[in-house]
């Protein structure tokens, strides 16, 4: 089995930008409850999804870490995924903001595909940067879920840049296919185990 995505209880007090009923983080960093989920819940059989996945040759394997409505990472992108000169292509920086945010409805056992995606290059990303990608839901609205997330350089939070994203849920049918596909646990009603 993957450990690529984890419950990792040493985050609980990782700060994390709060959300607004409005939708909207605050300048002001909130401290993460205590994780709810176990570990278990989402060990995923190896796959070939270009950012999670451990069987692609070519990709990410990002390391996701779950909470109850958010995803985080953390990682250093080598010279492979490079666009200009030392920089790191935008369609990877977009690949990984995509991927926490919708593992961030999956930490609530809501499975989704992307419909709309918007992002906001701040500050270039160079090979070698150790940056954090946090994701995290802002409404849900039962078939439709958004969510928002930032990229930041893990050493000084400086924003890199910054996502919006509209998922539309996958059917309840859809939803179990996926689960046993990866290999993740749960009651069958909705709920992690």
């Amino acid at each position: 089995m993957s450990d690529r995505v984890s419950m990792d209880s040493r985050q609980a007090s990782v700060p994390q930008p709060a959300v607004s009923a409005a939708g909207a983080a605050p300048a002001a960093a909130a401290i993460v409850q205590p994780v709810i989920l176990s570990y278990e819940d989402f060990r995923l059989r190896p796959h070939h999804c270009f950012a999670c996945g451990e069987l692609s040759e070519i990709g990410l394997h990002l390391k996701l870490n779950l909470e109850p409505g958010r995803c985080w990472t953390e990682l250093e992108l080598p010279r492979r995924f490079e666009g200009w000169e030392g920089i790191i292509h935008g369609g990877i920086i977009c690949t990984i903001l995509d991927e926490v945010m919708a593992w961030s409805l999956v930490a609530n056992d809501n499975w989704g595909v992307t419909a709309r995606m918007s992002v906001d290059f701040r500050k270039p990303v160079t090979v070698g940067q150790a940056i954090r990608a946090e994701g995290w839901i802002t409404e849900d609205r039962r078939r439709i879920q958004v969510t928002a997330a930032r990229l930041v350089d893990a050493a000084t939070g400086v924003e890199l840049a910054a996502a919006h994203a509209t998922y539309v849920a996958a059917s309840e049918t859809r939803k179990r296919e996926l689960k046993e596909l990866y290999g993740v646990a749960g009651n069958g009603e909705g709920e992690p185990s």
